[in-house]
């Protein structure tokens, strides 16, 4: 068992619903602390009731977030619960109705809060199960999906003191802040009289909690680093995670092995993935023969109407194998299928009608046999 690889799998260890992990785990925490907060530059929470590892990304990306979470709304109100829960004493008890009044008090500066709405009543049964889900809160009597129904059904809730835990700690003032990048500068402000320490955390970060590390410069600090000092980063993430740096010209990547892995991976045993694969290889095989024209970093920027042709031609060359689902499903439908699995996994990203495929695109592809089709038509 790796007990790092657990705090990162993990949002955190609690010790009430998972005592033998959480003993497991902190028997070994201190093998792996100084990676943790040296090279990744997390902070370890280690107490009584948890173990946690504050997991803040080098930078955020298309796929974080959580992932229950259908609107932005669930975050508001996810905030609105955590504050409420803020104010009430470990193991004391509190109706849906006064958590639904505390909310619309919190949150109708902001944004519109109508319960009588079954699309915002839906948002908070996420929040609420999401809560229940990371052991925040029991639900004592009643269930948090009849709030579905209406306003009128009641559920008598528990407070169990880790909500406190849940939000991350910073070191500055956040109240100010409109967007994600404001995090990413205020951490650049902060470290400037540390930025070497800094680039180091920035760079492991994006290795072990993204897909891939990209850059479109040759004096990308942070690439700059794994460059020169790859032995070493390999070493410090072999000895801990275990697992292969792959560098390439414009990217690195941290790829591990397909029986020893970890958390979410790519490519996993599902069609949607198969038919990522097979599109890659599309991809790849256009870029050799010179239809796709690669750009100095590597990248290839094409158009929603090229994508969408890319798929459709691998949908009626391919389909026969593909499972009844997809072989069924619209070209349209398809299309947005494949292009978010692509961004969730940073093979892909889109700005406007622009649709920049990265160099993993061409690194992870896949091809059916050569005798597919015949084999197909026989077993028809």
């Amino acid at each position: 068992m790796n007990e790092v690889r657990t705090l990162i799998e993990n949002y955190w260890i609690n010790k009430a619903t998972d005592k033998e992990l959480y003993n497991k785990t902190k028997r070994e925490i201190a093998k792996y602390r100084r990676f943790v907060t040296e090279q990744l530059g997390w902070r370890l929470i280690n107490n009584e009731r948890i173990l946690k590892i504050e997991k803040i990304p080098a930078h955020a990306e298309a796929f974080m977030g959580i992932s229950e979470f259908a609107d932005s709304r669930d975050y508001c109100i996810l905030s609105a619960v955590l504050i409420f829960l803020e104010d009430k004493e470990d193991n004391e008890q509190f109706l849906l109705s006064e958590l639904v009044d505390m909310i619309e008090v919190q949150l109708k500066e902001y944004m519109e809060v109508d319960w009588t709405k079954f699309v915002q009543r839906k948002s908070l049964i996420r929040v609420l199960q999401f809560a229940e889900k990371k052991g925040m809160l029991d639900v004592y009597e009643g269930s948090s999906d009849s709030f579905s129904a209406g306003t009128e059904h009641e559920v008598l809730y528990e407070n169990t003191g880790l909500s406190r835990y849940f939000a991350t700690n910073f070191d500055y003032d956040i109240s100010g802040f409109l967007s994600y990048n404001d995090f990413e500068v205020q951490q650049l402000q902060e470290v400037e009289t540390d930025r070497g320490h800094f680039r180091i955390n920035r760079a492991y970060r994006q290795l072990v909690a993204a897909p891939a590390m990209y850059w479109t410069e040759n004096d990308d600090q942070d690439s700059i680093y794994v460059k020169n000092q790859r032995q070493w980063v390999q070493k410090n993430l072999d000895d801990n995670l275990g697992g292969h740096l792959h560098l390439h010209k414009n990217a690195a990547f941290f790829v591990m092995e397909e029986d020893d892995c970890f958390g979410g991976k790519h490519p996993r045993d599902a069609m949607i993935a198969e038919i990522t694969l097979i599109v890659c290889g599309e991809i790849r095989d256009r870029v050799k023969d010179g239809l796709l024209v690669k750009e100095y970093d590597e990248r290839v920027i094409i158009n929603e109407r090229k994508l969408k042709e890319i798929i459709g031609l691998c949908k009626k060359k391919y389909d026969s194998g593909w499972s009844k689902e997809y072989r069924e499903m619209e070209l349209s439908k398809t299309v947005e299928e494949v292009s978010s699995y692509m961004e969730h996994w940073m093979i892909l990203s889109k700005c406007g009608e622009d649709i920049t495929l990265h160099p993993a695109a061409g690194k992870i592809t896949g091809r059916y046999p050569k005798d597919f089709n015949s084999k197909e038509a026989a077993d028809e």
